[in-house]
């Protein structure tokens, strides 16, 4: 199956709705005359026309061009996008269980239309009737919305930011991951010099949140696997950051201790010791066999072995990772590891679902078309999570993610996961640390706004970090006046 989009000056919201249901089908520009299996759309000056050929057959619909969006109308772009899905919907008998909606935020979506004065009924038709999502997903967003609406208060208090602290180091590279991280079998002499950078960084980012009149209110260190470092290294970091903050005032302040195998019951006394209210353990997977296709170097009794010594260290606030639809996995297995992990009783578990990342190994040499479970019927057995006491209060979708589902934190009431909010729902400053950082100011109630990138890789970060502390000076520039264009590397 291919797809063909003509007379559009983009086609992504087209060509990510056929991959709902053609997943793997490729983007072919130049469509030959009576192409077979294939999807075909297109605008012309007198109207949209989609077609669907496959195994001989075919069926096709037209529809007039859209009044434009000032008269009330809809874009060329989604109406040729809705023509095409509701044909494809037909044709294959699958229902998407987002329906049309291609954004990663949906829980964002009902926040704005509230605070834009919408009604719950104009919401709902928003949803189910516009976008064709289903009563499952839209309610799951609905109920999240709902339990975010107190925490998102604390975020959105003027002059209120959360400084995030990026380690890009890791013992090995799990086959679906894209994120720019380094191994440290061959990168561990870059490790002390960068983390003195970051401890300067944090200082300065210190002077300029002080300069601009900020108030910290979360803190989250992540990576790669920030207990990568030695603990000596993350005394050092742990230390720049108690001694440059408050940390009494602050609602959360989270760890990402994740993998076991460098993981280890000196450093989960650090991490505690120093002021960290939360951490992440995430095995993935329960499953040895899924756990050693995806390059994880330890076995679930580590994963066993480092939880527990995260709670003998006194850690009381955890989060464990699970990922549905890895490869070699099996809905049997999933549950089985879903339910590993409530057994174990951590106050969060976060059900994400496979991302089909472009840099990742999993789709540069591994990928085969139909070669993942039934990562839907994987999610359904979160109810497991919801009988065991947890609520979903995070969620967010990303492009490329097995059948179009989503990623979601579920918890015990009372540990919400602050920082996992505010990021998601973009409502206050992060202010970022680190290789690969993207610090991102807000003002007058989101209505303005500004990036500052660091540079990608930890080498440049480190080679040229003069010019990494001169734009975190933009900072408290934003705050004293509107500068414009952003700044990047």
């Amino acid at each position: 199956m291919k797809i063909y989009i003509t007379g559009l000056p983009s086609g992504y919201e087209v060509e990510h709705l056929v991959r709902l249901f053609y997943p793997m089908a490729p983007l072919t520009l130049t469509p030959p005359e009576n192409a077979e299996d294939c999807v075909w759309a297109e605008k012309t000056p007198d109207g949209l026309h989609t077609l669907v050929r496959q195994d001989g057959r075919s069926a096709e619909r037209h529809a007039p061009l859209p009044a434009p969006v000032e008269q009330g109308g809809e874009t060329p772009e989604f109406s040729l996008a809705s023509l095409t899905y509701d044909l494809l919907r037909d044709w294959t008998g699958i229902r998407p269980p987002w329906g049309k909606m291609t954004g990663v935020r949906p829980v964002r979506l009902i926040h704005d239309k509230r605070a834009a004065g919408w009604t719950e009924a104009e919401i709902d038709h928003f949803f189910l009737d516009r976008f064709d999502c289903s009563q499952q997903k839209y309610q799951m967003a609905k109920a999240i919305a709902d339990l975010q609406e107190p925490i998102l208060k604390v975020g959105n208090e003027p002059g209120t930011y959360s400084l995030y602290i990026g380690i890009p180091f890791c013992p090995s590279r799990c086959s679906y991951c894209s994120f720019v991280s380094c191994n440290l079998d061959r990168d561990r002499k870059m490790v002390q010099p960068y983390v003195d950078c970051l401890c300067r960084e944090v200082e300065e980012i210190r002077i300029q949140a002080d300069k601009a009149g900020l108030k910290l209110c979360s803190i989250y260190i992540g990576g790669g696997t920030p207990t990568s470092l030695s603990a000596d290294q993350l005394r050092q970091l742990m230390g720049t950051v108690r001694a440059n903050f408050d940390l009494s005032k602050v609602v959360e302040y989270t760890v990402e201790a994740g993998r076991p195998d460098c993981t280890d019951a000196e450093k989960l006394a650090v991490i505690k010791e120093y002021g960290a209210t939360r951490i992440s353990i995430n095995p993935q997977t329960f499953s040895d066999e899924v756990l050693a296709g995806i390059g994880r170097k330890h076995s679930a009794q580590d994963i066993l072995d480092c939880y527990a010594e995260a709670r003998k260290a006194g850690h009381d606030d955890i989060n464990m990772d699970l990922i549905a639809g890895l490869p070699g996995d099996t809905v049997e297995s999933f549950e089985r590891s879903l339910r590993q992990a409530i057994a174990l009783d951590p106050e969060n578990i976060t059900v994400h679902t496979l991302t089909l990342k472009r840099a990742s190994r999993i789709v540069i040499e591994d990928q085969k078309e139909n070669d993942y479970a039934d990562v839907a019927a994987m999610l359904e057995k979160c109810n497991l999570l919801a009988e065991a006491g947890y609520r979903p209060y995070y969620l967010y979708r990303q492009k490329n993610t097995l059948q179009n589902l989503e990623n979601v934190g579920w918890c015990k009431p009372g540990h919400e996961g602050y920082y996992n909010i505010y990021i998601m729902e973009e409502v206050q400053t992060i202010l970022s640390a680190g290789a690969g950082g993207s610090t991102k100011l807000v003002a007058d109630g989101g209505k303005r706004m500004q990036r500052i990138f660091n540079f990608k890789y930890p080498n440049e970060y480190i080679q040229r970090f003069a010019e990494v502390l001169e734009r975190k000076k933009g900072v408290a520039d934003f705050y004293d006046h509107d500068l414009g264009t952003q700044t990047s590397g």
